[in-house]
């Protein structure tokens, strides 16, 4: 017995230490799930909707209160004189009381629309939710394409090398014995034929080798056929690459626009490092996402404040139609009378209290009946404004899961596409020694699997941006307390 109680222990602390780890793991200062915490803590637009929320529930009370008694005090510059005294002030307290019901329903309409402000505070939430992991996901593509750019640039170095290498084989007169070249890892290209000139160009820089070696042939070489070719190749390669160097300039000077914007919504300095994700999920949806349904709608924040807000008008009728009945008034009138001498009245200076009954006469029934009619195409303009937002929230959902299914498509194409293109470049740059293909066929592959390459980095975004969308539309998020009040 003490042993099982020994090992239930063991286990215990063991699932404690796992939670309490995930935990901390889920609340690196680097992880998307500390960055949508922030932004829900610090996010300007969060915050002024969250506030005026806290504002509106404020009018319950305020609405939930009788109206202020009045007291009135009256004082006789000369006492007035009266039979049984002289009458020197008079002081009234009246408090008025609404019609039965009148302030349960106004506070039950203010709030139902302080339930209608949190749900623009959870709308606003939500979006900025959506907003954040767009911005994650940009980043992620811009720096991917980054590392994307940076590894062609090296492969085009790779590619001029092996150019250069041939180039200066065939400028001795080596034709009948092609290069021995070979691609060393597919990077750096060894040669074996031992030519001073080729072993100056290995692990240099591509400029200047390029133009050492240029500089260094015979002009009657750089005029024969074989090499005006090899250095039309070389020339067109360097073209290549300023080409890709001043994408990949324009692609840094893009990630910096993305953090500014990603850092704004995180209201923070626009300048703050952010660590991005090496790799995107590709997680499934769940199959029942697939089935568009109103159930599905249920939880989303807008539909939430419109329902409230029909509510809160439908309490304002009520509140309206008992207006329309009189108001009550209780109250008392206090005298206060001096003695007189002249006076014989038992009576002769007693004050005098009056209890005193106040009815409204609401007489002027057009006011009543036209709020009650305004109340009324308000809540039929809000009843009509819930239709137009769920079919809007239908349209966007099919459009969301119209991305979501076309970027699954083109992930698996491109995915394959990239290898074959990989494959085939890679075949066609250990052949290049040989003369079995041209430079032109290498740099047109190159290109197809640089474009591949960056095409599959955006479908995996926009698959991972249509999840979010559909999230946001659905209301679902694993990082909000979507709690109604």
């Amino acid at each position: 017995m003490i042993m099982k109680i020994s090992n239930i222990k063991k286990i215990l602390l063991i699932i404690i230490s796992i939670i309490c780890y995930a935990t901390a793991y889920s609340q690196q200062s680097d992880s998307l799930t500390f960055y949508l915490e922030t932004a829900a803590k610090n996010n300007p637009t969060v915050l002024q909707r969250y506030n005026e929320y806290q504002a509106s529930s404020q009018k319950v009370p305020q609405v939930g209160s009788l109206p202020d008694p009045q007291l009135e005090l009256g004082v006789f510059l000369s006492p007035m004189e009266l039979i049984s005294g002289n009458q020197v002030a008079d002081i009234k307290l009246m408090q008025m009381f609404p019609w039965f019901g009148v302030i349960k329903n106004a506070k039950d309409e203010m709030g139902l629309m302080a339930k209608a402000r949190f749900e623009t505070f959870r709308d606003a939430k939500l979006q900025v939710y959506y907003d954040v992991q767009s911005a994650w996901y940009d980043l992620y593509k811009v720096r991917q394409n980054i590392r994307i750019s940076e590894k062609n640039i090296n492969l085009l170095k790779t590619i001029e090398r092996l150019t250069l290498v041939k180039y200066r084989s065939g400028s001795v007169g080596s034709s009948s014995s092609p290069s021995g070249s070979r691609m060393s890892g597919g990077t750096t290209p060894t040669t074996t034929n031992g030519s001073s000139g080729m072993n100056t160009m290995d692990g240099g820089n591509s400029d200047a080798s390029s133009t050492a070696s240029t500089s260094q042939l015979p002009a009657a070489t750089m005029g024969a056929s074989k090499g005006g070719t090899g250095l039309s190749d070389v020339y067109q390669i360097q073209i290549e690459q300023g080409d890709l160097e001043n994408n990949l300039a324009s692609l840094k000077n893009e990630e910096k626009i993305v953090i500014a914007r990603f850092n704004s919504l995180l209201n923070r300095k626009l300048n703050t490092p952010v660590s991005g994700a090496d790799l995107l999920p590709a997680v499934a949806l769940d199959s029942s996402y697939f089935k568009v349904s109103d159930s599905m709608f249920i939880n989303n924040p807008m539909l939430g404040m419109l329902q409230y807000e029909q509510q809160s008008l439908a309490a304002r009728k009520k509140m309206q139609k008992q207006m329309g009945f009189p108001m009550v008034g209780l109250g008392v009138n206090y005298t206060v009378i001096n003695k007189s001498e002249m006076s014989t009245s038992t009576m002769n200076g007693q004050d005098m209290i009056m209890p005193m009954l106040t009815l409204t006469l609401p007489v002027y029934r057009k006011k009543y009946k036209a709020m009650q009619i305004e109340t009324n195409y308000l809540k039929t303009a809000s009843e009509q404004n819930y239709q137009a937002t769920a079919n809007s929230l239908q349209t966007q959902y099919y459009q969301a899961l119209q991305l979501y299914n076309d970027a699954q498509r083109r992930m698996k194409l491109y995915e394959s596409q990239s290898q074959l293109a990989k494959k085939t470049l890679d075949i066609q740059i250990k052949t290049y020694s040989t003369s079995n293909s041209s430079m032109t066929d290498i740099l047109r592959t190159r290109l197809q699997l640089f474009d591949y390459e960056f095409k599959q980095v955006e479908a995996l975004t926009d698959y991972n941006k249509a999840i979010a969308l559909i999230n946001r539309l659905t209301a679902y998020s694993i990082h909000t307390n979507t709690v109604k009040e």
